[in-house]
């Protein structure tokens, strides 16, 4: 916590910001990667919401108080800013939110990036089933670990109402993962 304090306080520094920010970039640009991927599916579009995540990082840094981890400040940032750019995706398509990630999950196999088995394309298909809420929450405690009360922070949601989530969702994928006659 004393590191994440100093780094806040050199963020703000004027004088230390880009040496700062070089090293925030550098400790957490892989795991905001990967949050960001699990939303949006698609490499190249996570790179460009990752990018637009620390711009926006970057000029708002100043305003961060300090009254939640930075990390978690910046994975509501990461996850805003995927969920904005899935929306505008489904906007000018004239589509629903569903049809474009059921379109990135089609297109999973064919991302050079993605190294997964079938089975990991079975449960990407049963995540996109899950209403987008419930998506966010099984990613991010399934796949990135975050505790309930991060990700309390993060969604600005109740410890409570996140485990209720996370149950349900859990309960929906397996269903859906059991029915799945292939599976």
């Amino acid at each position: 916590m004393v590191e994440e304090q100093s780094l806040v306080i050199s963020l703000q520094s004027e004088t230390h910001r880009e040496a700062a920010f070089s090293e925030l970039v550098s400790q957490y640009k892989e795991r905001l990667y990967w949050h960001i991927r699990k939303i949006v599916l698609d490499h190249d579009d996570a790179d460009d919401v990752l990018q637009n995540t620390f711009i926006k990082i970057f000029r708002n840094i100043s305003a961060f108080k300090g009254d939640s981890k930075l990390y978690t400040w910046m994975y509501r940032i990461a996850t805003n800013e995927a969920l904005t750019f899935i929306n505008k995706r489904a906007k000018r398509a004239n589509v629903s939110v569903e049809e474009v990630k059921n379109h990135a999950i089609d297109n999973l196999k064919s991302d050079v990036y993605f190294d997964g088995a079938e089975i990991q394309l079975k449960l990407q298909r049963a995540i996109a089933t899950l209403p987008p809420r419930q998506q966010l929450i099984f990613n991010m405690k399934y796949f990135d670990d975050i505790t309930y009360e991060d990700l309390s922070e993060i969604l600005d949601t109740s410890v409570g109402g996140l485990k209720s989530s996370y149950h349900i969702a859990s309960q929906k994928i397996k269903s859906f993962l059991e029915s799945d006659k292939t599976f």
